[in-house]
């Protein structure tokens, strides 16, 4: 049976904390196909390697700062203190384009992959000109960073990116799927890599452990049942299903970085709800959006 959920060093190779579905990852998952990610922790000005192979990539500082060469041309990125500061420059690269990444003084870095046929030029998205939206309201609030969209990058298959969810709050939710290729709906595998941390401005001590929880389950014949708790490091991988909530527990503000692509003919995102539940959002009309949000201001 396959394995859905990875936590933190489950799924390190080599000089990687995360090595999953990228074209040179040695670890493969029954079933997956379209979607891949890379996480390495660097110290001082480490560095990391990814060989040219047919997949798209985007590069997205976790923390610190890093220089990427593509192909010999370095692009420097300013990066951020940590997930929850804010948007960070993130760095398109086309595809059969060797990618090398070097901290500029230590730091953690995730690479978002897929394989693709098209080739797109090289693109540098600044932190400044990432759409930011809140998204939800009340215990449902949000914040999205779409950076790797179709409607804010051109790229072949992939769609990438990142949500922070204050303690307490629910997100990915209604519950929802996109594992069919039907009208009103795109057929896409999804990657979660999750990091958490106190609430900002909490009295949390040095030893608490932050935490959070992913739910996915079945929506036809096929048998999916996570129930995940989730902490820095920790991937979940949706092959189909009804997915959500992701949980912020309280006390601990929840990130994670999504990745999604499919055998589909369009590059969408388009979702099914569970009828069970999808009448929520008729109700954040009445609510506002979380004070505490957006992170960094």
């Amino acid at each position: 049976m396959a394995n859905w959920v990875y936590p933190h060093g489950t799924a390190a190779e080599g000089g990687w904390d995360v090595s999953l579905g990228t074209a040179d990852s040695g670890l493969r998952v029954e079933g997956w196909a379209h979607t891949g990610l890379k996480v390495a922790t660097l110290a001082g000005s480490g560095s990391v390697l990814l060989p040219a192979a047919a997949e798209e990539r985007i590069v997205v500082p976790l923390k610190g700062a890093f220089t990427v060469s593509v192909d010999g041309i370095d692009y420097p990125m300013a990066g951020r203190p940590s997930v929850f500061s804010g948007p960070t420059d993130v760095l398109y690269t086309g595809t059969d384009s060797e990618v090398a990444i070097t901290s500029d003084d230590g730091g953690r870095v995730a690479i978002a992959t897929a394989p693709a046929r098209r080739h797109y030029p090289t693109r540098l998205v600044r932190a400044a000109d990432i759409p930011v939206e809140l998204r939800g309201a009340g215990n449902c609030s949000r914040q999205v960073h779409n950076f790797g969209t179709p409607a804010a990058l051109e790229a072949d298959r992939f769609i990438v990116c990142e949500v922070l969810t204050p303690a307490g709050n629910w997100s990915s939710y209604p519950p929802h799927k996109h594992d069919e290729e039907k009208d009103g709906e795109t057929s896409l595998e999804e990657i979660y890599y999750f990091e958490t941390q106190p609430a900002a401005g909490s009295a949390a001590p040095a030893d608490a452990d932050a935490l959070g929880y992913q739910r996915v389950y079945a929506s036809d014949g096929r048998p999916i049942n996570v129930t995940a708790e989730v902490r820095t490091g920790d991937v979940v991988l949706v092959p189909y299903g009804w997915h959500g909530p992701a949980m912020a527990a309280p006390g601990y503000d929840m990130y994670y970085l999504n990745v999604m692509a499919g055998p589909g003919p369009v590059r969408e995102w388009l979702i099914s709800d569970d009828p069970h539940h999808g009448w929520v959002r008729a109700g954040w009309v009445n609510q506002d959006i979380d004070p505490r949000l957006p992170f960094g201001g």
